[in-house]
């Protein structure tokens, strides 16, 4: 069983110019205490073709998490733009947010991204060398792909044992045949929402210059009048599901 929850994920400077930074509002259940770091990314997808385009724009770690509801603010630069392919830079991608314990991927949200010319001539007769100070950025904040995947949350002693005693099995079988800086969440005790706990999160797209904070849920989300939608209900969560195209392969 996870220990470990997205609640609810909010969509900040959206849709905004391609230098725009990434914001995304983090919110997250911790349902016992943590003995190790939380690790969250932000990683964008250059092509869909390799994984060798793609860009960690940006990393946290996040330390000493006790049993409770937490959100923070994750901003993230635009990409390099010089490590984008030109034949990718226009059109349709991808931005991950995946959360790691011990190294281990147990979730992630991906987002598609689509790249488009604000001006019409430039949309109908794009350039061969990407103009991206005239790009715009649009995120499908309303359609996330949410996949899970299974992990070991057990202690480190402990999984340093398993593996022990897996490799020494396999040495008498084989003999008988011949690594930012932490963020410290502050006020470390139970901040959980009142009413029932969300099954999925919520996912919020709104325009705020929110600064970066841990905050603990019970403060409000400020702007609110800012917030354009709210789209509750079903998400296209996977796990180990079938891949649709290659970009729901990278999703996955």
């Amino acid at each position: 069983m996870a220990k470990v929850h997205i609640l609810n994920v909010t969509v900040h400077n959206n849709p905004a110019t391609f230098y725009t930074p990434f914001q995304f509002e983090i919110h997250f259940e911790c349902l016992e205490e943590l003995q190790d770091d939380l690790e969250f990314k932000i990683i964008y997808v250059g092509s869909a073709e390799t994984y060798e385009f793609d860009q960690v724009l940006d990393q946290i770690v996040v330390d000493a998490v006790p049993q409770g509801q937490f959100k923070f603010m994750f901003q993230a630069d635009p990409p390099d733009t010089s490590k984008i392919p030109a034949d990718d830079a226009v059109g349709v991608t991808v931005v991950l947010i995946t959360a790691s314990y011990r190294e281990q991927e147990f979730v992630r949200v991906g987002y598609y991204v689509t790249n488009e010319y604000e001006e019409l001539e430039l949309r109908e007769n794009p350039p061969a060398e990407p103009q991206f100070d005239k790009l715009v950025r649009a995120i499908a904040a309303n359609e996330p792909r949410v996949t899970k995947f299974k992990i070991n949350w057990d202690s480190s002693a402990a999984v340093a044992a398993a593996a022990l005693a897996a490799a020494n099995a396999e040495t008498v079988s084989s003999e008988a045949c011949t690594s930012a800086g932490p963020i410290q969440i502050q006020n470390p005790t139970n901040l959980g929402l009142e009413g029932d706990t969300p099954q999925a999160f919520q996912i919020v797209n709104c325009n705020s210059n929110s600064q970066n904070q841990m905050n603990g849920v019970g403060q409000t989300i400020e702007n609110k009048e800012n917030i354009l939608k709210t789209f509750n209900g079903d998400l296209k969560t996977i796990e180990n599901g079938l891949v649709e195209n290659s970009y729901d392969s990278i999703m996955n």
